[in-house]
């Protein structure tokens, strides 16, 4: 088999491993059959995971006792040692036998780790976490979303160009078009660092992004923008805030729909566009999270996803490495 794409994955990472990062693999290699998994763990505990159907030539599997916990810190992690699963997947990327690794563990550990071993691409000073949202007219990429609390103006066009380079990565046939996540969208709002970003950015002619300006917390999903920036503070408080407000509208609707007679002949009625609505929302189909900046891709699964979750993170690993990501922003940075 043709190996064109060497996948690094931290098996013990997030809730239910190996189990639910075997069964991701499985559910991925169905439609990816190019794919080749390095896989890192308790041997023991991956064979008794791996299902008979998943071909034997996809994979191979890297023994170790040693993983980070979710309880560690991210200090705590790095000293565990050279013989984590997570520190043993990013080496192989660090050590070219690998073209991008994936964790569902622990994500101050995972970027710590991913610092110590792999260099920064040149010019850039922090690496981004960057993540896929939904909107009205497709997907947005989003960063930081709480890699870096404090950013300057040179970090905000920093993320701006790799955002952009991330998202032609992911959607090749669409153009970039950026936004700073600000308070309004007058060019007088806000801060004096993002005030100066926009005056910047304003005046950069960059033939791979179109950039938007300023765009306020409610307009995130309208789909006008497909890039949205922002410091890690802000970008982290805007997750955590559509996380829960997803939540909240998809808990409400099912109490509704299921505790009176009319709701439930409701629901009956209204079974095909309720299911549409469901998965609109299911954070499943956006799991991925990618640090970016590192002269090698690494993304970060959501610690709590199922299967079909980690499955659609290896999807992004796929896309992010057939579309040149890395290249892409050296090209867009130069």
């Amino acid at each position: 088999m043709k190996k064109s794409i060497t996948i690094a994955v931290d098996a013990m990472g997030g809730d239910g491993s190996p189990e639910k990062i075997i069964r991701g693999i499985s559910e991925h290699h169905k439609t990816s059959k190019n794919i080749f998994y390095r896989i890192f763990g308790n041997k023991n505990e991956i064979l008794n995971s791996i299902p008979s159907d998943l071909n034997p030539n996809c994979y191979e599997i890297n023994h170790t006792d040693e993983k980070v916990e979710g309880s560690d810190t991210p200090l705590g992690a790095a000293k565990r040692g050279k013989k984590t699963s997570m520190w043993l997947s990013i080496n192989s990327v660090k050590e070219k036998k690998s073209d991008i690794v994936i964790s569902a563990g622990n994500t101050g550990a995972l970027l710590v780790i991913a610092k110590l071993n792999l260099k920064m691409i040149e010019s850039i000073d922090k690496p981004a976490l960057s993540g896929l949202w939904p909107s009205k007219k497709g997907m947005s990429v989003v960063l930081d979303l709480g890699a870096n609390i404090e950013c300057n103006e040179k970090n905000l066009i920093d993320f701006s160009i790799m955002g952009a380079s991330l998202f032609k990565s992911l959607f090749p046939d669409e153009k970039p078009k950026v936004a700073l996540l600000n308070i309004g969208s007058e060019e007088l709002k806000g801060n004096e660092i993002i005030k100066q970003t926009y005056q910047k950015l304003n005046v950069i002619n960059h033939a791979d992004f179109e950039f938007k300006g300023f765009i306020e917390g409610n307009n995130l999903m309208n789909g006008e923008v497909n890039v949205i920036v922002a410091d890690g503070f802000t970008g982290n408080v805007a997750l955590k805030t559509a996380e829960g407000t997803a939540n909240f509208i998809t808990q409400e609707l099912k109490k509704t729909m299921s505790t009176s007679l009319l709701g439930k002949i409701s629901s009956l009625l209204n079974i095909r566009n309720l299911k549409k609505f469901k998965k609109r929302l299911d954070p499943r189909l956006y799991n991925g999270a990618i640090f970016i900046g590192l002269d090698s891709p690494v993304v970060k699964s959501h610690g709590g996803t199922d299967f079909i979750g980690f499955s659609h993170s290896l999807s992004v690993c796929e896309k992010i490495v057939k579309g040149n990501l890395i290249e892409k922003i050296k090209k867009n940075l130069n």
